[in-house]
């Protein structure tokens, strides 16, 4: 895009940022030692002995331990240490001869796109964020997350309806982290088709050449978008086109867009403004009668965006009836003549909604990019916040409806309350629902304000939790925060669970608020504050079954300053709408009541899902081991031995949110406790630079791999339905001659 390429020319060396994923070589010396050991005679004779006494159910498989060169697809794996990453594709041949592979399932978006209200298909102005930051695939390429002190991550899904990911290459396939964040709000993802300058002009007149050339190239951007799980193409043509070449672009996109229709439900083109219809390469920064032949073509237009508001009024009588399929180009970066961008884009937005046009934010990144990183998610909280007023919200229909305000990165991993692992991460995957937010500290009434916010210093699971804080005014004894905008039919019986705490010295107490369809408030924390309706929760004692079979489902946990509280609403007919928090003074007194709440999760659930069997992981395997030596973790000037494997299993679609992965050693020398590799978001994990005995004289080793889901409830399964594979593993024995040598 123009507004993008004289940053982009500075900052094209996307994939050579070091990210803190890369493994310590050694010097020199290290290194000649290496591929000395490497290098050293095998035979095939091996004193490899059956392990009599595994059970016989368990899935065994036998290794050698080879040093053989580097396996696997360079586009599909980083070369430095074997972790699957996102990639796109760079030429047209590499386009045209796209095929999936088995290294391509670790790209596959796992989340379907959620049901929302109002629907993508509504005329209501909709907002679409391109995003595009240092070349693309920075963190967010690496498939099974990143070791990253700072990452640039985005979190206010519910004012956005269209996620576009951009990079300058011909063909951007949205990394699936995206992808997976995006569909988990009912936000759609595109990827990008881009030609630009000379090479691209090639591109075009190549493909552009008749009906079969522009086809096939149609039909494999299809094809991907399947096969990937996103939802359609931004199409970017920024280089002149030949006279033939700009005829035959018309039926191009009605041909891609009528074929994306079919294979995805709900999905979009959307044309770039830059070329006319005489191929002249030339930005509008409007819809007219010189580039309308392309929107007619396809699903809408994205605005260059050195527009003025007569920009504006021209296109209202341009295309009345679609004025929300014209998204107006905002550039963060506010680079050229254009109005708004960086903390003004809030004056670029008020024009756009004044003549009910939709909006294309481009480059929000610049938040993280051009501001302090420490002070990311203040600056990104500011940017968003002074947006709200032109940012229509959309309802996410979803149930089980369950969150722990986890924004897919964070200081440290928590589970049920406790610190599991201490590292900086990143993984988009592990995003969990994020709130609406609220920031009312600049327009405080009776200095009365509220202000939320994703907050790293404690969390309930994942890397985060959701710190609501603020003050209620002396005139008030109560407020209530809405949380989420939810549109989803109630069953019979609501299952809630709620996990909090009350930090500082706050004299308040707090309840969860449902607003539903043709229904009052029904508000409860325990027996006293619930009001006499018909929707009367009813409050379950530890001996109630239901609370018994959600206690067996949890599993062992300490709350250890968390509150919990759990309640059973009963519906009929109803349709759930909207979640609020009620903070509200124990003693109102006529004075400022202040209060620091921290929110950790909240499910919402069909009360008959507790009751759900939950299915075994089945047929466990490994595949594409890659075995090294390298410097060892504690002491390094011993050669460690690193296994690196796909572990591969089956599980029903959509029953489980995630998986985690833990590994035991067997008899090496002596069975040793579980401990927790990562956390899978498929069904298959590559197992990365795992530090594992040596078999000594030829003995095997055996270690244990164990998969276990968590479902969409958030429940983890119990280990009897875990999967479970055992490695045996020997390193081949010398003969006398190679020990001689």
């Amino acid at each position: 895009m123009e507004g993008g390429r004289e940053r982009e020319l500075d900052t094209r060396e996307a994939g050579g940022r070091e990210t803190g994923r890369k493994r310590e070589r050694g010097d020199n010396e290290d290194k000649a030692k290496l591929r000395e050991l490497a290098k050293l005679p095998r035979t095939e004779k091996s004193s490899i002995t059956p392990f009599m006494d595994l059970p016989v159910d368990r899935q065994v498989v036998s290794q050698l331990v080879q040093f053989k060169p580097f396996p696997l697809q360079g586009r599909h794996y980083d070369l430095d240490t074997t972790e699957p990453i996102s990639f796109s594709l760079k030429s047209l041949e590499e386009l045209l001869s796209w095929k999936p592979s088995d290294a391509d399932a670790f790209n596959i978006a796992t989340t379907p796109l959620a049901g929302r209200q109002p629907p993508l298909q509504s005329s209501r102005p909709k907002t679409l964020v391109c995003h595009d930051m240092m070349g693309g695939y920075q963190e967010d390429r690496f498939i099974q997350g990143a070791e990253a002190e700072t990452a640039f991550s985005f979190y206010h899904w519910q004012y956005i309806d269209i996620f576009t990911y951009f990079s300058h290459n011909l063909v951007t396939v949205p990394p699936v982290c995206w992808t997976n964040a995006a569909h988990r709000h009912g936000v759609s993802v595109l990827g990008t088709f881009i030609t630009e300058w000379t090479d691209g002009a090639k591109i075009c007149e190549s493909f552009l050449a008749g009906d079969s050339s522009f086809r096939a190239v149609a039909d494999k951007l299809v094809q991907i978008a399947q096969y990937y799980g996103f939802d359609g193409w931004l199409i970017n043509i920024e280089n002149m086109l030949s006279e033939s070449a700009v005829k035959n672009t018309p039926s191009f996109l009605r041909y891609l867009t009528y074929r994306m229709h079919r294979g995805v439900p709900e999905s979009l083109i959307i044309w770039y403004d830059s070329v006319l219809e005489t191929g002249e390469l030339k930005w509008q920064n409007e819809l007219n009668e010189k580039n309308s032949v392309f929107f007619d073509s396809c699903d809408g237009i994205f605005t260059n965006y050195n527009w003025m508001e007569d920009h504006l009024e021209r296109m209202v009588s341009q295309a009345p009836k679609r004025l929300a399929d014209v998204y107006v180009g905002v550039d963060v970066f506010a680079r050229g003549d254009v109005i708004g961008g960086k903390f003004d884009t809030n004056k670029a937005l008020q024009l756009i909604r004044k003549h009910s046009f939709s909006a294309a934010i481009f480059a929000p990144g610049w938040v993280y990019e051009c501001n302090e990183k420490k002070d990311f998610r203040q600056h990104q909280g500011k940017f968003w916040s002074l947006l709200f007023e032109y940012l229509p919200t959309h309802s996410v229909c979803v149930l089980p409806f369950v969150t722990s305000f986890c924004q897919g990165f964070g200081k440290h991993m928590y589970s049920k309350g406790k610190v599991e692992e201490v590292k900086n991460w990143f993984n988009l995957s592990a995003q969990e629902l994020q709130p609406l937010f609220v920031d009312m500290r600049s327009e405080a009434v009776e200095n009365g304000w509220v202000w939320t916010r994703g907050c790293p210093e404690d969390a309930w699971n994942g890397g985060s939790s959701l710190l609501v804080e603020g003050v209620i005014p002396a005139s008030r004894s109560n407020v209530s925060v809405r949380l989420f905008s939810v549109r989803v039919p109630a069953p019979p019986k609501i299952f809630i669970s709620f996990i909090y705490k009350l930090e500082g010295v706050s004299d308040v107490k707090v309840a969860l608020e449902f607003k539903t369809h043709h229904a009052p408030f029904c508000s409860f924390a325990d027996i006293t504050a619930i009001p006499a309706s018909s929707l009367r929760p009813e409050p379950l004692s530890e001996q109630d079954s239901m609370m018994q079979q959600f206690t067996q489902r949890c599993g062992t946990w300490t709350l250890e300053g968390w509150q919990s509280r759990c309640f059973l609403l009963e519906l009929e007919g109803c349709l759930l709408e909207d979640i609020f928090v009620n903070i509200s003074q124990v003693r109102p007194d006529e004075q400022e009541g202040h209060f620091r709440l921290r929110i950790g999760e909240v499910k919402v659930l069909d009360a008959e899902s507790l009751f759900t069997a939950q299915p075994q992981v089945q047929n466990p395997s490994m595949s594409d081991v890659v075995w090294r030596r390298g410097m060892g973790v504690a002491d390094r000037n011993t050669l460690q031995l690193y296994l690196n494997a796909t572990l591969h299993w089956s599980y029903p679609a959509h029953h489980a949110s995630h998986f985690r992965v833990h590994w035991r050693k067997l008899r090496c020398p002596e069975q040793e406790r579980v401990v927790i590799i990562g956390r899978a978001y498929a069904s298959l994990y590559r197992v990365v630079d795992l530090a594992v005995p040596d078999a000594v004289d030829g003995d095997p080793c055996w270690l244990e791999f164990l998969v276990q889901p968590v479902t969409k409830e958030g429940f983890a399964v119990p280990e009897s339905e875990w999967g479970r594979l055992t490695l045996r593993y020997a390193e081949p024995i010398l003969s006398e001659a190679d020990k001689s040598v």
